[in-house]
């Protein structure tokens, strides 16, 4: 009997996601009779050794909170972007050897270019500082955008604390993608604690959380004028993408 090509995705907890729906629905769909994704909760980062060792037929893993950085840890190569970017979220394994890539990147710069417009003469905020935040980054510097991460505890000198959000600050920002886990289920009541009475329609929000469709970060700022999207088509986009890394598709 063919050993199945195996997917899956590790992170701690995996309650809030739709990878392992995708996925099912994507074999189903096209047919692809060889493959199963499954879902890895690991407690600590340190677990990924066991799934090197017991789990037969393993091909590629998608990484999500809060292991993006701390998995680099034990890959055997990194794709130069993964290695630029400081983070990973797609592992492909060939021959026992495992390579970093990173597909957020591409899920976040396509998934916003549909909604967005960037203007090179007002900044952006970042609101976390890990490794979502990191791929956040690369695409705003590639977008050539002047940008500053926000964060309850900063510790590096692009970062700042949200009680620095002041008006001043926040009328020179068009774009504040939110990356932190806040707000996402079965936290749906929680939400970055910016300053909403002082955004109006020149902010747009982005959203990585797709799990509620409207978190109270989206409501709050669409209630000031806002505009905003979630997360949603970035996760369809960089799933995608990572597909086509594990299947070597050029």
């Amino acid at each position: 009997m063919k050993v199945l090509r195996r997917f899956g995705l590790i992170g701690y907890p995996l309650s809030h996601s739709f990878s392992a729906q995708h996925f099912a629905a994507k074999f189903e769909r096209e047919g692809i009779l060889d493959a199963e994704y499954s879902l890895f909760p690991l407690e600590k980062i340190e677990q990924v050794q066991d799934l090197k060792e017991n789990v037969a037929g393993l091909q590629g893993l998608n990484v999500t909170i809060p292991y993006k950085t701390a998995v680099m840890d034990y890959l055997d190569e990194l794709d130069p972007a993964a290695e630029a970017i400081g983070a990973v979220n797609t592992i492909h394994i060939l021959d026992g050897s495992w390579k970093g890539y990173n597909t957020d990147v591409y899920g976040l710069e396509q998934s916003l270019l549909t909604s967005f417009t960037p203007e090179n003469n007002k900044g952006v905020l970042i609101l976390g500082t890990g490794g979502a935040a990191k791929a956040a980054a690369y695409v705003m510097k590639k977008w050539n955008l002047e940008f500053q991460f926000v964060s309850r505890t900063p510790s590096a000198e692009n970062e700042i604390q949200y009680t620095e959000l002041t008006h001043e600050l926040l009328k020179d920002i068009q774009l504040i993608i939110q990356t932190t886990p806040l707000g996402m289920h079965p936290h749906n009541e929680t939400c970055p604690p910016i300053p909403f009475e002082l955004l109006n329609e020149q902010h747009f929000l982005f959203d990585m959380v797709y799990n509620p469709e409207k978190t109270i970060f989206l409501s709050a700022g669409m209630e000031r004028g806002c505009k905003g999207m979630n997360g949603h088509l970035m996760f369809l986009l960089q799933a995608e993408k990572a597909w086509t890394i594990w299947n070597q598709i050029l």
